[in-house]
């Protein structure tokens, strides 16, 4: 089965800032399955569902502050469930130490046990600095050790940017990976750019996904050169659907 494709809504802050609910029926019009949440612009839960159910776009997952989940976990989790999502990403972190890194990870493995209850799982999607900030340690490689409820939604531009092999990474890894974040990168200067238009070999990845039966592929940019983020976001969707429908061929 193909993975569906969604968007990441940070690549589209502005718009949704602008017209978050009219952003999202140009996101379904452009193509998308469905939608990562960066926030949901003080709308509630109710006219969230609604406005999904009428545009038939998924609710692929939602990135969540560590600082908002663990101020008031039922919260959100019943947010969540009245939104219709069922996978929360904690966005980023970052400790000075090993222990610091081993506690977080053993808090969210404790709120992953708590969120299952409610029909939720929670991931962690990392940046560079996971692989770098402590010396000789990749923190991602102790999640499946420390935290075993939490699964990684790893995003492989910023692997490629720490200077991981990203394919044997994936490999290694596997089992610990639920989702991925799918952008592609200048060269010079380094940052995100739209699919195609950088230098990632961005189908070996959907090959990777696809042999891997992962359900979803995330876009995300977060760099524009030339277009306007609605316009990359189309872009972006163009060129990945063509991609998939290229590794879904040869592997018939």
């Amino acid at each position: 089965m193909k993975p569906k494709i969604a968007l990441q809504l940070w690549s589209v802050r502005e718009a949704c800032e602008a017209d978050f609910l009219g952003t999202l029926v140009k996101i379904k019009a452009q193509g998308y399955d469905g939608v990562e949440f960066a926030g949901y612009y003080d709308y509630s839960a109710e006219k969230i569902r609604l406005t999904l159910e009428h545009l038939d776009l998924a609710v692929t997952a939602s990135h969540i502050p560590y600082e908002k989940l663990i101020e008031n976990p039922t919260a959100v989790f019943s947010f969540e469930r009245a939104i219709g999502n069922c996978r929360l990403v904690v966005p980023y972190a970052s400790f000075n130490t090993q222990a610091e890194w081993l506690a977080f990870m053993s808090k969210i493995n404790t709120l992953a046990i708590e969120a299952a209850n409610y029909g939720l799982k929670i991931y962690y999607h990392n940046h560079a600095h996971e692989l770098t900030e402590i010396p000789n340690v990749d923190m991602l490689e102790l999640w499946a050790e420390t935290a075993p409820e939490v699964k990684l939604e790893v995003d492989l531009y910023w692997l490629a940017f720490a200077g991981k092999t990203v394919l044997p990474w994936l490999e290694q890894h596997r089992n610990a990976i639920g989702l991925l974040h799918i952008k592609d990168m200048q060269a010079d200067p380094k940052e995100s750019t739209e699919i195609g238009h950088g230098i990632l070999p961005i189908k070996d990845y959907i090959a990777w996904a696809q042999k891997n039966e992962l359900p979803w592929l995330i876009i995300e940019q977060e760099a524009f050169q030339k277009y306007q983020p609605l316009v990359a976001s189309a872009m972006n969707y163009q060129a990945l659907v063509k991609i998939v429908n290229e590794v879904d061929s040869a592997e018939k």
